[in-house]
């Protein structure tokens, strides 16, 4: 499978462009930008009468490629930063607690997710109502969790989060993409 190009600033039509890494909210923002794009090609693919076969390489592409990349910058930078730097009147546990739990609940699916739409592609097969029950379950816990992170969570970190904080999370998430730091390191050596 060819790796997707990334497209224009706010189209959420392809993957988030590595340039806007030196904000990292910024970019975290255009990523959730891309899953409520993604979570409306699942909701295309539910209720069609055939399959879609190019919204299907659209969609397994974003799970297989940008999705868990995605995931870790926040359960491995984001939510671990905020956690530290926010105060009592944030109640931030509470928010993220939430957020994991669909994430969880997402991730629980994913599989069969994947595999719905890969017998698809292969078989040239059109969904069974089984798989797009879960692909709307999916879509579901994927946009309830993205609507506490935007409304909530990334106001509160672009409040909270230091520079020092932003320049670690901007890092770290180069990293995950195989770039350059802003020092120009490539590998967690």
């Amino acid at each position: 499978m060819k790796r997707s190009e990334p497209a224009r600033r706010g189209s959420g039509q392809g993957p988030t462009d590595p340039g806007l890494l030196a904000r990292p909210l910024d970019f975290i923002s255009e990523d959730h930008l891309r899953e409520r794009q993604i979570c409306a090609e699942i909701d295309r693919l539910v209720s069609a009468e055939t399959f879609d076969r190019p919204a299907g390489v659209t969609i397994l592409r974003f799970l297989n490629e940008e999705l868990g990349v995605h995931l870790r910058d926040e359960v491995e930078d984001l939510f671990p930063t905020l956690a530290r730097r926010c105060t009592d009147e944030d109640s931030i546990a509470s928010v993220l607690g939430r957020i994991r739990h669909d994430q969880e609940q997402a991730l629980s699916l994913l599989p069969s997710v994947r595999g719905a739409i890969a017998n698809c592609l292969d078989a040239g097969a059109d969904l069974s109502s089984e798989d797009r029950e879960v692909l709307a379950r999916f879509a579901a816990h994927v946009r309830r969790h993205l609507v506490a992170e935007n409304a909530i969570l990334l106001p509160i970190a672009r409040a909270r989060l230091t520079r020092g904080d932003l320049r670690r999370l901007a890092n770290h998430m180069r990293l995950r993409r195989g770039l350059p730091t802003s020092q120009g390191v490539t590998s967690a050596e």
